[in-house]
C-alpha cells in the first residue's frame, strides 16, 4: 500500500497542562475523555475534557490525595461513568466521573507501593461474566477485584519469596525495583472472557517474565520469559476465546503470541521483532493498544515520543503438528503501517475511541494531551 493511499496519523488539537500525565481514557459513549496524573507536590489530579469540534473544554476537575497512576472504565455499566483508578500509595479507587465532588464510591488498599497498572472488563458486555478490575503492583502482586464487593480481592497471585531481581532499566512510571525480593509487575490485561465462566489475565514483569493466570481454576496457566522488561501487554480482544496477544518491552522489543493453540510443552508460539530505531530513539515500548473496531490493528507507544500503527500479518498456517502429533501454534508478524513523532518525551498514555474508529487521545511526559486521528483505518 502506497503511503499516500494508506492510513496517516494526524494531530487535531492539543493542550498543555500543569501536571504530569499518567493516563487518558475516553468516557464511553461520549466525546469526553479524562486525564489523570500527579501534581509536583505528589497529589493526584483528574480532569474531564469535552471535545467540541476542534476545541477542548474542561468540564470537571477533582484533586486526589495521592498521585493517580492508571485508570479504566472497563468495569463500569454502560449507563454509568465509573472510573477505576490506581494510586501511587497502592490504593484502588472507584470514582463517579459525573459526580467527582461526591468522593470515591470505594477505596481499598490494593498493593504495597504503586499500583503500576490496571485493566477492567465486564461492565458493558453481556454473557462475558461479572465485572472485574485487575491491578498490578510494585510489590510484584496481581489482584482481582469485584467492584460490587470490593472489601477483599476476589483473587490474588502473589510472588514467591526470593532474592531481589537483577536491576534493569525501568519504564519510568512503572518504578524500578520491586518490593522485597519481588520483581515489579508492570502491566496486566484481561481476556479470554467469552462466556460466564472463562477468564484469563496476562501479567508482565520487570524481569521479563510474562504469566497467564486462569481465573476460573485460580492457577498459573502458562509462563515464559521474553528477556526484556515487559512494559505493556494486551489481548487483541477481551470478549472472545483468546486469539493472540502482544507484548511490548524495553529495548524496542515487540513480541507477538499466537494464543489459539497451547502446546503441552512449548506453550504459545511467539514471534519477536524490534522496531527500527531512529537516531537517538529511547528504546522502551511503553504500551500496546488494539483498535476496538479491528483486532488486527494496534498502536505501539514509543519512548522517543512516537506512535507506530501496526497491522498483524497472519501466517499461512496458524498451527502445525509436531513429531508427536501435538498441535503447535505458528505466530505471525506485524508491519508498521504509519508512524508519527508527537513529542520529544515518552508517550506514556494512549486510548482509542470506542465510538469513532481511528480517533485517539494520547499524552507524553511533556505534560501535553493530544487528540488525534488515524485516517483510513477501515482500509486495513
Amino acid at each position: 500500500m502506497a503511503a499516500k493511499d494508506g492510513p496517516q496519523l494526524a494531530e487535531l488539537v492539543h493542550r498543555s497542562l500543569p501536571f504530569t500525565i499518567h493516563g487518558v481514557k475516553w468516557v464511553p459513549g461520549t466525546a469526553r475523555f479524562v486525564v489523570l496524573g500527579s501534581r509536583p507536590r505528589g497529589t493526584g489530579v483528574l480532569q474531564v475534557y469535552d471535545l467540541d469540534g476542534l476545541e477542548l473544554q474542561q468540564v470537571a476537575q477533582a484533586e486526589q490525595p495521592h498521585s493517580l497512576q492508571c485508570g479504566s472504565f472497563g468495569a463500569s455499566a454502560a449507563a454509568d461513568a465509573h472510573l477505576a483508578v490506581g494510586t501511587q500509595a497502592g490504593q484502588l479507587r472507584l470514582l463517579d466521573v459525573a459526580r467527582l465532588d461526591a468522593g470515591p464510591l470505594f477505596s481499598v488498599q490494593a498493593h504495597a507501593g504503586n499500583v503500576n497498572a490496571l485493566d477492567a472488563f465486564g461492565g458493558q458486555s453481556t454473557g462475558c461474566g461479572p465485572p472485574v478490575i485487575a491491578t498490578a503492583g510494585k510489590d510484584g502482586g496481581v489482584r482481582v477485584w469485584d467492584p460490587r464487593q470490593p472489601d477483599v480481592p476476589a483473587a490474588a497471585f502473589l510472588p514467591a519469596a526470593g532474592p531481589p531481581p537483577a536491576s534493569s532499566s525501568a519504564a519510568g512510571g512503572a518504578g524500578a525495583g520491586g518490593g522485597g525480593g519481588a520483581s515489579d509487575c508492570w502491566c496486566v490485561a484481561v481476556g479470554n472472557s467469552y462466556n460466564q465462566m472463562e477468564r484469563c489475565l496476562l501479567a508482565g514483569y520487570q524481569n521479563g517474565d510474562i504469566k497467564m493466570f486462569d481465573l476460573r481454576a485460580a492457577r498459573v496457566r502458562w509462563e515464559s520469559n521474553v528477556g526484556k522488561g515487559v512494559c505493556g501487554v494486551q489481548f487483541d480482544r477481551r470478549d472472545i476465546a483468546m486469539n493472540k496477544f502482544v507484548v511490548t518491552c524495553l529495548e524496542s522489543q515487540l513480541c507477538l503470541f499466537e494464543a489459539r493453540t497451547q502446546h503441552p510443552r512449548h506453550g504459545f508460539a511467539a514471534h519477536t521483532q524490534r522496531l527500527a530505531a531512529s537516531e537517538g530513539r529511547e528504546a522502551t515500548l511503553w504500551g500496546v493498544h488494539h483498535l476496538p473496531q479491528n483486532r488486527d490493528v494496534f498502536m505501539v507507544c514509543g519512548g522517543d515520543g512516537s506512535l507506530a500503527l501496526h497491522k498483524y500479518q497472519y501466517p499461512d498456517q496458524r498451527a502445525v503438528k509436531d513429531e508427536d502429533g501435538e498441535a503447535r501454534g505458528v505466530a505471525g508478524s506485524a508491519e508498521v503501517v504509519c508512524e508519527r513523532t508527537i513529542s520529544c518525551q515518552p508517550v506514556a498514555a494512549f486510548d482509542w475511541s470506542g465510538d469513532k474508529a481511528g480517533a485517539f487521545v494520547a499524552a507524553a511526559f511533556d505534560q501535553t494531551v493530544r487528540v488525534g486521528m488515524a485516517s483510513r483505518v477501515a482500509t486495513l
